[in-house]
């Protein structure tokens, strides 16, 4: 064959000839949709650090693309070889490579809700965590102890009790892991103290981050009325003032799975917890209060109130003297 008057050899002509050959056949498989399924969706994660032949692995088990090693090929030369995050997916049945690869590159993974009920302590959110298969437990405690751990996010505490936040979060299967979960409760906890620190100017008491969150705690296991939280506040404060004992039942029940009325001996039980024993607040937080407690401290009602008792209606009845308090118990247990 002549080209300007030049002879060019066979071989020559398939040389030239091979590369196009071969990037038709990269290019045709980039627009060919991927296998039918009869599930029009298909669910798949994609774990931290995955290389893309592992990816391509994942998605050819989930019948997503085709086991074929194009799929790695035209990654590289798309250039998002290195650019595919990790994350759950839910891609479409029969969709072309190319098409999943730049969804891939631009992370559009699937977040699922999980929701942290106010109240709930670190025991019970493993508990949550776990059951929806988002952690490991023993990690998740390690981590929550962890003295280092606790230091780079801020925590002076002996461990994360009270400093994860209650709210609903959006995780991302193969994104988020025990760190991450933590750390994303715990940056909301602060974000959500220092909200409420900043527009208040009193009713702080000089207390530290961790003693208002300790005390703020027992409100929330002691009401779950708004209207309630500044009068149980005043309580605590004003016996707190007086040098009287809290007397908080929730306090004795930390740690303790029981359930129904509290004995005398558990009452009388020593913990560092156990207001019925101890003087001043426990040692930590027995809870993750939620925003309206920690209000509530930083804003108490101010009022002269020092007990309150739990009415037939759910709502409590306060009084500024014991006299009053134990007519009001004695007209509650009564009805």
């Amino acid at each position: 064959m002549t080209i300007l008057g030049l002879r060019l050899p066979v071989f020559f002509l398939f040389f030239l000839g091979f590369p196009l050959l071969w990037l038709l056949w990269i290019g045709v498989y980039a627009i060919t949709p991927g296998p039918q399924l009869q599930d029009r969706n298909i669910d798949v994660v994609i774990p931290a650090r995955t290389g893309i032949k592992g990816i391509e692995h994942i998605l050819a088990g989930k019948k997503v693309i085709s086991d074929d090693r194009r799929f790695s090929i035209l990654a590289v030369l798309t250039g998002a070889a290195k650019k595919l995050r990790a994350g759950e997916y839910r891609f479409d049945t029969g969709k072309r490579p190319l098409a999943i690869i730049e969804l891939l590159k631009k992370g559009r993974v699937l977040y699922r809700p999980i929701t942290i009920p106010e109240g709930t302590d670190m025991a019970q959110i493993a508990n949550i965590l776990e059951a929806e298969g988002w952690i490991d437990r023993s990690r998740f405690f390690d981590l929550a102890y962890d003295p280092e751990f606790l230091g780079e996010m801020g925590v002076e505490a002996d461990s994360v009790e009270g400093y994860l936040f209650p709210d609903t979060y959006y995780l991302s299967r193969g994104q988020q892991n025990e760190d991450g979960i933590i750390r994303m409760m715990v940056a909301n906890h602060f974000q959500i103290y220092n909200e409420l620190g900043k527009n208040i100017s009193s009713g702080l008491h000089g207390m530290t981050h961790h003693e208002i969150i300790t005390l703020a705690a027992i409100i929330e296991k002691e009401t779950g009325l708004p209207n309630e939280r500044p009068l149980v506040a005043d309580v605590f404060f004003n016996r707190l003032e007086k040098g009287m004992r809290l007397q908080a039942d929730p306090t004795v029940r930390y740690g303790n799975d029981a359930t129904g009325p509290l004995r005398l001996s558990e009452l009388k039980r020593p913990t560092p917890y156990n207001t019925y024993v101890i003087k001043g607040l426990p040692k930590g937080p027995i809870t993750n209060p939620g925003k309206a407690a920690i209000r509530a401290v930083m804003s108490p009602a101010g009022t002269d109130y020092l007990y309150f008792v739990l009415k037939n209606d759910g709502s409590h009845q306060f009084s500024r003297t014991l006299e009053e308090h134990n007519r009001a118990v004695a007209r509650n247990r009564t009805k």
